[in-house]
């Protein structure tokens, strides 16, 4: 047996066992129960060893395990407080740690993609990578005409890894289901191995980050880094310093996390209005926020990796916005007929147009004020009134559909609102929503003939 199949058996096997090992510190934590020890420290020991392997486990499969972290991270929000801060710790690894590929290897994708004399295109090269991401590494460097240069080169063999990383996580999707009430696994490790063709594809991200990039040039509050070269697997493009907003979420201030969220929000909605894509990998590594110590001293927003995105040139579908407005206007019926004319109702569903609006309302919250406070307790809520089978909101979440158009922008939406949250960022949704969100805006009267 060769040493990636018998790897591949291993990380399987491990995956596999995963619930027993869970269930047999469960055993153990009842014994020491038994023995005295109180019901709340044997529970966050249980929770902090289960955490502890998930993560071990996941860590083994480097590419696929990163990118599902990296999605799965921002939704930590929802869970528990009594259990969010082992899984938090374990999960917001994912969004970053990825063991280096060596200088040799690197030079040499380098040579093959570049040229042999790609050194001539440098200044200056630093062989330490600055970050290491599911199918790449970043390298700080030097371009030739004295820019300070961000250089991705993508692993070899990064496309069958990460697919088949995937395709094991998939078949042990319901063990990751527990950790965040409501969200069903599966169909997102589906949607991420869809998309691996296209975050491979780096002519791709250059196209879609030279769009960006053009559009915002001139904004003050977002920036994008320019695209200096592409070559097959490699990418080029302007270094962008700045907080992490991981970092923000950590330890920022209140008026830091205020305004990476307020920016946040208006990315969400203005770039697809404006460039026609949709950014569509919104984990906290994504995002700098950048003090500006000018005349008019403020942050931005510094928004990276484009390799996922979502075409949409007339901007967000005006559907959404039609159905929000209609549902704060408490147009029950007109919400349905909506929801119908969409797919998210299948035509054989009986659905009360009341118990639909009901089920809406609490979720589109943040649109009803001028600033809402987004709180790990309020994603927590939600997710556990669509996730408690008591509750009504279950029962009719089961009978709505997801339309494959709708599903990225699902994603994307629920994603941002996540890294809302675990900023506990004040923010004017509602505002942004006003601006670049098609259909939400009163519609203006129409003059009489």
């Amino acid at each position: 047996m060769s040493d990636l199949p018998r790897k591949a058996v291993t990380r399987t096997a491990r995956l596999a066992a995963l619930p027993l090992g869970i269930a047999g510190r469960a055993t153990l934590g009842l014994g020491r129960r038994i023995g005295g020890r109180s019901a709340e420290v044997v529970t966050a020991e249980l929770q902090q060893a289960t955490a502890d392997q998930l993560f071990k486990v996941l860590g083994e499969l480097k590419g696929g395990a990163m990118k599902f972290g990296q999605v799965l991270s921002v939704f930590e929000a929802a869970l528990p407080e009594e259990v969010a801060g082992p899984y938090r710790a374990a999960l917001t690894k994912l969004q970053d740690a990825a063991p280096p590929m060596p200088a040799t290897k690197v030079h040499a994708a380098l040579a093959e993609r570049l040229g042999k004399d790609w050194r001539k295109k440098f200044r200056s090269f630093d062989d330490r990578p600055a970050a290491a991401a599911s199918i790449g590494q970043v390298h700080r460097a030097v371009w030739r005409d004295g820019r300070v240069v961000a250089v991705k080169v993508q692993y070899p063999g990064a496309g069958e890894a990460l697919l088949s990383d995937l395709n094991q996580l998939s078949r042990v999707a319901w063990l990751l289901g527990p950790l965040i009430p409501g969200l069903d696994i599966k169909p997102l490790i589906n949607e991420l191995r869809d998309r691996v063709a296209e975050e491979l594809d780096y002519e791709l991200e250059a196209e879609a980050q030279r769009r960006h990039a053009e559009v915002f040039a001139d904004d003050p509050d977002i920036t994008v880094p320019g695209v200096v070269a592409q070559a097959d697997q490699v990418l080029v493009t302007e270094w962008l310093d700045g907080t992490p907003l991981a970092e923000v979420i950590s330890g920022g201030t209140p008026e830091e996390r205020d305004r990476a969220g307020q920016l946040l929000a208006r990315f969400l909605f203005a770039g697809p209005s404006r460039t026609g894509l949709l950014h569509a990998d919104p984990h906290p590594g994504n995002f700098r926020l950048i003090k500006d110590d000018g005349p008019a001293s403020g942050w931005r927003l510094g928004v990276l990796d484009f390799g996922t995105v979502d075409r949409l040139p007339d901007g967000l579908p005006a559907p959404i916005g039609n159905a929000l407005r209609m549902a704060l206007a408490g147009d029950s019926a007109g919400v349905l007929d909506m929801l119908r004319e969409e797919g998210f109702v299948k035509p054989s569903i009986a659905l009360d147009p009341a118990a639909v609006l009901d089920y809406l309302l609490p979720i589109i919250e943040p649109a009803t004020v001028e600033t809402f406070h987004f709180t790990r307790s309020w994603m927590r809520s939600q997710a556990t009134r669509i996730a408690d089978p008591r509750s009504p909101a279950y029962n009719l979440g089961k009978q709505l559909n997801l339309p494959p158009a709708y599903l990225l922008i699902h994603r994307v939406t629920l994603s941002t609102i996540g890294v809302l949250c675990q900023l506990g960022a004040n923010a004017p949704f509602r505002a942004e929503m006003l601006e670049w969100l098609p259909g939400f805006a009163e519609q203006p009267e129409t003059a009489e003939s």
